[in-house]
């Protein structure tokens, strides 16, 4: 059995649409939370309206993490491939 290398724009762009999608989830999250504190404690506010900035805040955070720990996850890997011959990803 032979461990292949990442491809890694592939791999890198794989993980950075996944962490933008996990992220605008998380946004989502963020905003009808905040809407709901809001309305049932203090009222809506300027802070409401920042909440829902985090529609579009929290996906660009997540889709830069994503890009990173894509791009270090696929350099790693293929640096440590040789040795890991029990490890077999296709991708």
């Amino acid at each position: 059995m032979t461990t292949r290398k990442l491809n890694l724009i592939a791999f890198t762009k794989f993980q950075t649409v996944m962490f933008t999608v996990f992220g605008f989830g998380m946004g989502i999250l963020y905003s009808v939370g905040g809407v709901f504190v809001d309305l049932f404690t203090i009222g809506l506010n300027y802070g409401t309206v920042l909440a829902f900035g985090a529609l579009v805040g929290m996906p660009l955070i997540f889709g830069a993490m994503g890009l990173v720990v894509g791009l270090v996850t696929a350099l790693l890997f293929n640096m440590l491939a040789p040795w890991l011959q029990w490890l077999s990803i296709e991708f």
